[in-house]
């Protein structure tokens, strides 16, 4: 379709864009073209024609309606009853042409345009407008042909705005904004109720995203005239997400002026929505559902799926979700359709594995390093749920290196978690940024050693020892807390055991062993391998293991 609540023919005084010598019916007709009301243009038609087949302005009428509204088929099976007799009037012939330009029969349209053209000797301006119209609003029309024509429209009749507007229109289609501000401002020197000509105004400031000067525009344009549902439908488009109880107010407007459309109902589901109306929303769109069948836009499953969501029914919000998943194409998927299944399998209770799947689609798709972050943490939150430690602190971490503001509670728990999963290459990376950031303090150095003396535990390459011993430095001797009096207790006995078992130096190793006894004096565990170790060294096995077995 045409884009709808777009354009076309001008609104202004329609009277302006008319021959006097056109029948007031016809004239009616054109006058709904003006305001976008396609089906009731083409029903006014259709009737003129059901009493006289020989109106040729009827036919172009109803071939413009037709083709305005995107209904090309329905175009081409009426001109094909259009009578032989009037076949060759300047109307039927500008209504084939259209026909032919819209089929791409870019030839064909221009002769039948040129026919018109020459039995009117060019004197028809508003045969001329209609002509321009075809080139502007199809697709394979000529803009600059449009422009070239319409000059000779206005030298006919410089008073009416909608020439101007179609130049304007011209312009636009051109990509030169410029001339079509100017085009469309001429219009509106015309005639200061040119409705049209502001809503197009606003329309380029749409594109160029100046809010309050588009704004503005379609707001004249309603003043200019409160019947013309084009500038009320722009004006709902721009509140319904900002202020869907205002946009409400201009739907319903619109609404007033508009014919009834499919569109308008899934419209009107969607302000139900927005402005809390679940039940409402549910039951309206339940019925285009059913009315539409496999026709329904995929969104209507969606849109009820949220209204359950809100209503806290998120097993009847999931089927819904799921009845999405399975009608709307991979590509118009968005990343809060996998947020939403996320959440809604995760608050089944037993479908974790697929609460993360989804959830771990969002995270993958956004390209918000905020809410990515949020993904993050509420996977590890459900890899907890599920006692999954490694899936937990892989998405810890993920968490923690996405968020440039998180913690030092954020990285240790990651690392804890990582060293609990026994994933102890992980935890010594996550521990070794802690040490980084936090150089002062000791929890960095000790789980670097505990990590290591995990990944090394026959302590043959002694990846604990330089992290015992950085711990050992950083602890002040003369205030130690519990904690350091812990950490000291086991790096002094992991080292003396490292000297003793991987280096064979057993005077080092008593003298941790005799560090140890300083903060522990009641370790007995500590002087019975100093005994032992002394007893070696005065053999002079100084080779000798702290347990007694392998001497050299």
């Amino acid at each position: 379709m045409i884009k709808q609540a777009k354009r076309l023919m001008t609104l202004i005084g329609s009277s302006l864009l008319l021959s006097p010598a056109m029948a007031q019916s016809v004239k009616e007709g054109e006058e709904l073209i003006a305001y976008e009301r396609y089906q009731s243009a083409v029903n006014v038609f259709q009737e003129i024609l059901k009493k006289d087949a020989s109106d040729a302005d009827a036919w172009l009428g109803l071939t413009r309606a037709f083709l305005f509204n995107g209904d090309s088929a329905k175009a081409v099976a009426s001109l094909a009853t259009l009578p032989a007799s009037i076949a060759d009037e300047p109307a039927a012939l500008v209504a084939r042409g259209g026909v032919l330009l819209k089929q791409g029969k870019l030839a064909e349209a221009q002769a039948d345009f040129d026919k018109a053209l020459a039995a009117t000797r060019e004197k028809d301006a508003d045969l001329i407008g209609k002509i321009a119209d075809w080139h502007v609003e199809l697709i394979p029309g000529d803009a600059t042909y449009a422009l070239q024509i319409l000059e000779k429209a206005v030298k006919r009749d410089k008073k009416n705005a909608g020439h101007y507007i179609r130049q304007g229109r011209a312009y636009r289609k051109l990509h030169k904004g410029t001339e079509a501000f100017q085009a469309f401002r001429e219009a509106i020197d015309k005639n200061k109720n040119a409705a049209a000509a502001y809503h197009e105004l606003g329309r380029i400031f749409v594109t160029q995203k100046n809010e309050d000067v588009y704004l503005d525009y379609f707001q004249q344009a309603v003043a200019a005239d409160a019947g013309y549902a084009p500038a009320q439908y722009a004006l709902y488009n721009h509140y319904l997400y900002k202020d869907p109880a205002r946009a409400k107010e201009y739907f319903l407007q619109y609404l007033a002026n508009a014919d009834a459309s499919l569109q308008q109902q899934y419209d009107y589901v969607d302000l139900l929505y927005l402005t809390n109306q679940y039940d409402s929303a549910i039951q309206k769109a339940d019925v285009l559902i059913a009315s539409e069948g496999s026709d329904v836009k995929p969104r209507m499953y969606k849109l009820v799926a949220y209204s359950y969501q809100a209503r806290q029914d998120s097993s009847k919000a999931l089927d819904y979700m799921k009845n999405y998943f399975a009608r709307e194409v991979d590509s118009n998927y968005v990343v809060k359709d996998f947020e939403t299944m996320g959440l809604l399998y995760a608050a089944q209770g037993g479908q974790t594995d697929s609460a993360m799947k989804y959830l771990a689609a969002a995270a993958d798709r956004t390209t918000d390093s905020s809410a990515m972050v949020v993904y993050f943490r509420r996977l590890a939150g459900l890899a907890h749920q599920a006692s999954d430690l490694a899936a937990e602190a892989n998405w810890m971490g993920k968490a923690y290196l996405a968020d440039p503001r998180a913690s030092n509670v954020a990285l240790f728990n990651w690392g804890l978690t990582a060293y609990k999963a026994q994933d102890f290459l992980q935890a010594d990376s996550a521990f070794s940024i802690y040490t980084s950031k936090y150089p002062e303090q000791g929890y960095g150095y000790y789980w670097r050693a505990r990590s290591n003396a995990a990944i090394d535990t026959a302590m043959e390459q002694g990846l604990a020892v330089p992290h015992y011993l950085q711990l050992i430095e950083k602890i002040n001797k003369d205030s130690m807390s519990a904690s350091d009096k812990k950490w000291l207790t086991e790096a002094y006995a992991y080292l003396a055991s490292y000297e003793t078992n991987t280096e064979k130096d057993y005077p080092e190793a008593v003298t941790y062993f005799e560090k140890l006894l300083e903060v522990d004096p009641a370790n007995d565990q500590a002087r019975k391998y100093i005994e032992i170790l002394e007893k070696n060294i005065e053999a002079g096995r100084g080779t000798q293991s702290a347990d007694g077995n392998g001497s050299k």
